[in-house]
C-alpha cells in the first residue's frame, strides 16, 4: 500500500498491481506475441523472407529463430521490474527519466500507437467489409471519402467493438487475446491444409525450390542473413519498448520467461512454416507465389472459406491492435493527468483519435506521406530502452523504491531537476539524433532493423559514461 502518493503520479490503474491480483501464466504471454505476429502484415512478411533473399530454408528458419531468441532476451530485460514491481511502462520510466520526465517517452509511444491503432482499426474492418461484400454480392460505390456504405458500417462497427472491448477492462482484453491465439492459427492450419489437398504432390516439390534458395537479393548469402534478422527485430520493436505493461499482469518470472520462449523464437518459426506452406501451394496451383493472405482467399474462390478467412483477418487485426496500439497510449496518456484521466478514459482518447484517424485513411492520410513522421517518433524511443536498462540493471542495480515513484517531493529519490533527470535527457539526444537519420538519410538504410538495437545501445552506453562520470 503506497503511503504518500502524489495525485498528479497516481491513480489505481497507474498503481503496482499486487501479487496476489495478477491472474496471468506463461499462456497468456505466449498468446500476447501470438496476436502480435498474426496480422496481415505478419503473414506477408513471414513468407516474403523465403522468397526475397535467396537463403536456403534452414538458414532463414535460423535467422527468425536468432531474432526471436533476441527479441527474448530484450523483453526478458524490461519485463523483470514490471513483474516486480507490478508497474508499468510509464511509471517504470519515472526511475531513470524523472517522474515528470517520464512524460516525454510515454507521450511519443503514445502517438506512435494511436496511429497505428486507427490504421489498424481501418485494415480490420476491411475483414468485415470482405465478409458482408461476399454474402451480399458486392460492395457498392464509394459515398463518403473513398469509402463505400458496406465500408463505413464495417470500419463503424469495428471501432465500436474495441471501446466495447476495453471498457470491459483487461480482463475481458484477457479473453479475447486468449481467443484469438488459438483461432487464428486454427484457421490458418485449415487453410494451410485446404491449400495443400489442392496442391498435391506439387506442393512439396514448390516447397524444395523454396528451400533451395529464390530470390534476387543483390548482397551476399550473409548480408541476406543479416538483413532478415534486422527486418524481424524491426517487427517487434514498437512492442519491446512498453512491454512492461503486460508482464505487470503476470504471476511470476518464470512464467514469464516461459511465455516469451514459446511466444517469441518458437511462436514465429511455427507461423513461418505455415506461411512456407501456403506460399509453396500458392506457387503450386497458380503458377506465382502469392504472398498476401487475402489474395489467396480471394483465388481459392469458396464462399464458406471466404467468411471463416474475414472472422479470422478481423479477430487477427483486433488482437495486434490491442497488443501494439491501444493498451500503450491508454496508459501513456493516463500517466500525463493520473488525477484525471485513467485507463478507460485514456482509452477513449486514444479511440477518438481511430475514429478520425481510420476514418481519413483511404482519402487523405495514407496519401500523405506521414508515416516518415511516425517513424520518426518510434526511432527515438530506442535510445530510451537502453538509459532504462543501464539505468535499472546497472545503476540501480535491479531495485526501486516505488514509493518514490509516486512521489514529487522535490527531494524525492526520482524528482532530479524539476522531475526530469538532465543526464538521461542529455544521454539521448545524440543516439537519438543516429536513430531519427536511419529514417531520413538514404545512405543509413542499409541499416535496416538495427537501427533500433544500435540506438538502444548507444543511449545506454552514453547515459552510463555521463552518470559514472
Amino acid at each position: 500500500m503506497l503511503k504518500n502518493k502524489d495525485p498528479s503520479l497516481y491513480n489505481e490503474d497507474l498503481a503496482p498491481i499486487p501479487e496476489k491480483k495478477r491472474t496471468w501464466g506463461a499462456f497468456e504471454i505466449f498468446n500476447v506475441w501470438s496476436n502480435d505476429i498474426q496480422s496481415l502484415f505478419g503473414y506477408t512478411l513471414a513468407a516474403s523472407l523465403f522468397i526475397s533473399f535467396g537463403l536456403n530454408g534452414w538458414t532463414v528458419f535460423a535467422a527468425i529463430m536468432l531474432a526471436g531468441l533476441f527479441v527474448m532476451w530484450l523483453v526478458n530485460l524490461m519485463g523483470e521490474p514490471s513483474v516486480k514491481y507490478g508497474i508499468p511502462f510509464p511509471v517504470m520510466a519515472r526511475s531513470s527519466m524523472g517522474v515528470r520526465g517520464a512524460n516525454f517517452p510515454a507521450v511519443a509511444r503514445g502517438i506512435v500507437a494511436i496511429f497505428w491503432y486507427g490504421a489498424q482499426t481501418y485494415f480490420a474492418s476491411t475483414a468485415v467489409s470482405l465478409l458482408i461484400s461476399a454474402l451480399a454480392g458486392g460492395n457498392g460505390e464509394a459515398v463518403m471519402l473513398g469509402m463505400s456504405t458496406i465500408d463505413w458500417v464495417s470500419f463503424l462497427f469495428v471501432w465500436a467493438f474495441q471501446v466495447y472491448l476495453f471498457w470491459k477492462g483487461i480482463p475481458w482484453i484477457t479473453k479475447f487475446l486468449n481467443f484469438a491465439g488459438p483461432f487464428v492459427y486454427a484457421v490458418m492450419i485449415a487453410l494451410a491444409l485446404t491449400i495443400w489437398v489442392k496442391a498435391g504432390s506439387g506442393l512439396t516439390t514448390e516447397m524444395g525450390t523454396i528451400f533451395e534458395g529464390t530470390g534476387e537479393y543483390a548482397g551476399t548469402s550473409f548480408s541476406a542473413f543479416v538483413a532478415i534478422v534486422g527486418t524481424m527485430i524491426a517487427y517487434f520493436a514498437a512492442v519491446v519498448i512498453n512491454y512492461g505493461d503486460f508482464s505487470r499482469n503476470v504471476k511470476s518470472q518464470a512464467a514469464m520467461k516461459k511465455g516469451n520462449l514459446i511466444g517469441l523464437p518458437l511462436n514465429i518459426a511455427f507461423f513461418s512454416l505455415i506461411t512456407l506452406i501456403v506460399t509453396s501451394g500458392t506457387i503450386a496451383i497458380w503458377g506465382e507465389a502469392v504472398t498476401s493472405p487475402t489474395d489467396i482467399i480471394a483465388m481459392v474462390d469458396s464462399l464458406p472459406l471466404t467468411v471463416v478467412a474475414a472472422i479470422m483477418f478481423f479477430v487477427a487485426t483486433i488482437g495486434i491492435n490491442i497488443v501494439a496500439n491501444f493498451i500503450p497510449p491508454a496508459y501513456d496518456i493516463a500517466n500525463l493527468m493520473p488525477s484525471k484521466i485513467d485507463f478507460k478514459l485514456g482509452g477513449l482518447i486514444t479511440s477518438g483519435f481511430a475514429l478520425i484517424i481510420g476514418g481519413l485513411w483511404v482519402s487523405t492520410i495514407s496519401q500523405l506521406g506521414i508515416f516518415g513522421f511516425v517513424n520518426t517518433l518510434g526511432a527515438v524511443l530506442a535510445p530510451i530502452y537502453g538509459i532504462m536498462m543501464v539505468d535499472y540493471y546497472m545503476l540501480k542495480k535491479g531495485k526501486l523504491n516505488v514509493e518514490q515513484l509516486f512521489s514529487a517531493s522535490e527531494d524525492g529519490e526520482y524528482y532530479y531537476d524539476n522531475g526530469w533527470n538532465k543526464k538521461a535527457m542529455i544521454a539521448f539526444v545524440v543516439p537519438a539524433i543516429f536513430s531519427v537519420a536511419t529514417v531520413w538519410v538514404g545512405s543509413l538504410a542499409f541499416l535496416s532493423g538495427f537501427s533500433w538495437v544500435i540506438g538502444a545501445a548507444l543511449g545506454g552506453l552514453v547515459y552510463y559514461a555521463i552518470t559514472k562520470k
